[in-house]
């Protein structure tokens, strides 16, 4: 059973072509692979564009139009029953599809699954990893983040997407967003698995601005969606902006980092099945025109 890989790219020709990579060499092959360029000014589209295979096509208008967006499109485009997510500085497992695919197909309930995650920093040096076995989610874990999958990890029924779309008027939080958009309706039927098949870049997305725009579209994700726990959370909310923001002064963002990642190697990691995992993604040879 074939499944499509949504991959959105902007700007991003330093890390694009690993990402292809990581496509080609997954274990099931059985899928297609749809490159949705969001107006990239580098060399981004170019390198899309070379990738000669029927499985691959890329998708380009001039426009920058945002991931919500672009997402939503890639959902329409999607020719097979399951989608998975990816982002374009990131890697994955090569074993990551083929195990997230056999959850969902030998259990029909589920819509959705969210792997264990790896933090990489961009040289793809371990950084930490995040992790959790969980079987279902209430609107009340996500609302509080007690548990939150990672959202370039999904693999899904793509009719989950067609009726839950993006916000498009979200720059970011999106996944949030829907999320808890989907919870409420009591349409959010999710696995998180502990294993480590997604390999997320940290580096490029643990800064303060970043971090402190999220908190400031999680408020707004309270309003619309907290009720009377509202007033807590938005408290909390700003405490944490507070604390990003003096971090920020104290030129220490590196926590920032290390917050994200908060599972030690000993606990999920093992050190030689990643570098192996790494070596046959990068060795990994693209059909290039």
């Amino acid at each position: 059973m074939a499944i499509t890989i949504g991959l959105p790219f902007y700007n991003a020709e330093d890390f694009l072509e690993m990402a292809i990579k990581s496509v080609f060499a997954q274990t099931y092959q059985d899928w297609e692979l749809i490159l949705m360029d969001d107006g990239s000014t580098d060399n981004s589209l170019e390198i899309a564009k070379s990738i000669n295979d029927p499985r691959v096509s890329v998708y380009s208008d001039g426009k920058n139009k945002k991931l919500a967006a672009r997402l939503n499109e890639i959902v329409g485009l999607a020719k097979y029953e399951y989608l998975a997510r990816m982002d374009a500085d990131d890697l994955m497992s090569t074993k990551r599809i083929e195990t997230q695919l056999n959850i969902l197909k030998s259990n029909p309930d589920l819509d959705l699954v969210s792997t264990g995650t790896i933090s990489i920093s961009n040289d793809l040096t371990y950084l930490g990893c995040r992790f959790a076995d969980i079987s279902e989610i209430s609107f009340e874990d996500l609302l509080y983040k007690r548990a939150a999958p990672t959202h370039a990890s999904i693999v899904s029924k793509t009719d989950w997407f067609k009726r839950n779309q993006y916000d498009e008027t979200l720059k970011i939080a999106q996944d949030y967003d829907l999320w808890l958009r989907a919870s409420k309706k009591n349409d959010f039927n999710i696995r998180f698995i502990n294993d480590l098949l997604y390999y997320y870049r940290e580096e490029n997305n643990a800064t303060s601005k970043k971090v402190l725009a999220a908190y400031k579209n999680e408020r707004v994700m309270y309003k619309k969606y907290a009720d009377k726990q509202f007033l807590p959370l938005w408290f909390k909310s700003q405490f944490k902006s507070m604390a990003v923001r003096g971090i920020s002064l104290l030129n220490k963002e590196d926590i920032l980092l290390k917050r994200r990642s908060y599972k030690s190697a000993s606990d999920n990691y093992n050190e030689q099945v990643y570098l192996n995992e790494l070596d046959r993604v990068i060795n990994t040879k693209l059909p290039i025109s």
